[in-house]
């Protein structure tokens, strides 16, 4: 057996490249996918969003989108490739776009989420989201509702705190490696 260099995950700003691999990741994670225009148009045109990609190797492992407007950074979109799922994938984009909003002077970061997608709830909770409203049959594919989350200020000492301590907590675990490969 050939022992395997290990892979290197990098956040990077999505680029229009990108964009076949971000759908095939969407079309993986999501019942109703955005048209493919909609990320273009973003990329393109709305200097409010930022979107980042998630590479392990050359491969977009995850892909997530958001924001900042006015003192918020809001999340609008948020996925890992299922072969690349609990793996810190997640997590190490989810800091990406904290630092992100932090950096950019946002007061806290917001999201929705759907009711049922528990094991995303319990990430965002995790760094510190937690609910503060209901969008109701917010989701056009079945009407579910949204769960909205938020944080606490991203400058305050218990949120530098936690993302500290949760970042130390990544930067020991062990290198991700594709799922499906095995």
């Amino acid at each position: 057996m050939v022992a395997r260099p290990p892979v290197i995950l990098r956040i990077e700003p999505m680029q229009v490249e990108d964009l076949p691999a971000v759908h095939a990741i969407e079309a993986a994670s999501f019942d109703a996918p955005w048209p493919p225009e909609a990320y273009r148009n973003d990329l393109e045109t709305n200097r409010l969003a930022q979107y980042l990609v998630a590479r392990v190797g050359d491969e977009v492992a995850a892909f997530g989108g958001m924001w900042l407007m006015v003192d918020e950074g809001h999340i609008i979109t948020f996925a890992v490739h299922p072969a690349w799922r609990r793996q810190k994938i997640g997590e190490c984009l989810l800091l990406a776009f904290l630092g992100l909003a932090s950096d950019r002077g946002a007061h806290e970061a917001t999201l929705e989420v759907r009711l049922s997608n528990v094991p995303a709830r319990r990430l965002y909770e995790k760094y510190g989201f937690r609910p503060v409203g209901l969008r109701p049959r917010y989701y056009s594919d079945n009407g579910e509702d949204a769960l909205i989350m938020t944080t606490d200020p991203l400058a305050g000492a218990p949120m530098r705190e936690r993302i500290a301590r949760l970042r130390a907590a990544i930067d020991a675990a062990p290198a991700p490696s594709r799922q499906d490969d095995e």
